[in-house]
């Protein structure tokens, strides 16, 4: 089977189905044989590994994926690129599995049971765009049996995900992405790399999940709450934007003796404070929110 990294191999197959890119899910088909061997070489794939492909569309990091690892399942939500997948781009390799399901209500830990084997499962995927966080976020969430996760984001998400405190970057996400794991920035990837060109930058990043997380921290759900608090008015301090926030009732003195507990001052805002400041200031709150 040609390679769909060579862009003549791409076109050709989009004409003879005769697809159209499908904006609603966020189609941009990856043509650049480089960038597909750093996404294999970033993620570390081998044959001892199982890999869970999402959004694979005509299978292009399929390919490169079904060479290196031991097997991999695709899970594609669009079921106009089946045929192609099934019929054409993957059918000379017997390692691979194609499932039409959308990833945000399918059961990964079902098929982790299934067909894991004991083996380290790595995720990896060219995530669309509009929908990057909900699916990080449900991954890391779901307390999935996960070495890691490598995909192509947006340049300016992935910036995001590796941000330290203080810096225009950090935010919410930022701090939830790296209570699970280690982000890695493994490329930058400019726009025409992809078919059709997307109006962004991109990167490849690997998030390595922690086997222990970094921070102890009483209440998680807490925690995560004061630091949505803090980013929903992050130009307001600290104190501000957590007493105007609904969820967490607590008096506005109670919140600032809080943290003055950890040794902030009562003016700082949350942009400043690290994973481990919150979870120190989420024991305190927590502490004061017990009757």
């Amino acid at each position: 089977m040609a390679s769909l990294g060579n862009p003549q191999n791409t076109i050709a197959i989009l004409n003879k189905y005769h697809i159209t890119f499908q904006k609603r899910f966020g189609q941009n088909f990856l043509i650049d044989t480089h960038v597909l061997e750093k996404i294999i070489t970033s993620a570390d794939i081998t044959k001892d590994d199982f890999v869970i492909e999402i959004g694979p569309g005509i299978g292009t990091l399929t390919q490169y994926l079904c060479e290196a690892a031991g097997e991999v399942v695709a899970i594609e939500i669009d079921k106009t690129l089946l045929p192609i997948l099934t019929e054409d781009t993957l059918s000379s390799y017997d390692n691979v599995t194609v499932i039409n399901a959308d990833i945000l209500s399918f059961d990964v830990t079902a098929l982790i049971q299934e067909k894991g084997k004991g083996r380290p499962v790595k995720v990896v995927a060219n995530l669309p765009y509009y929908i990057t966080t909900p699916i990080l976020m449900q991954l890391l969430e779901s307390d999935l049996p996960l070495h890691s996760i490598t995909v192509m984001i947006q340049k300016e998400v992935a910036d995001r995900l590796k941000a330290k405190p203080g810096t225009k970057d950090f935010g919410a996400i930022t701090l939830a992405v790296q209570y699970y794991a280690e982000p890695y920035l493994a490329a930058n990837v400019p726009q025409n790399c992809f078919m059709p060109r997307p109006n962004v930058a991109s990167a490849v990043i690997r998030l390595t999940l922690h086997k222990d997380r970094p921070v102890e921290v009483k209440n998680s759900a807490l925690m995560f709450r004061i630091i949505r608090a803090a980013f929903n008015q992050r130009r307001k301090t600290l104190v501000n934007a957590i007493n105007n926030f609904p969820e967490i009732s607590l008096s506005k003195e109670d919140i600032a003796a809080s943290i003055e507990s950890c040794g902030l001052s009562e003016s700082i805002r949350g942009e400043a404070l690290s994973l481990a400041q919150f979870a120190a200031l989420s024991d305190a709150i927590g502490a004061r929110l017990l009757p």
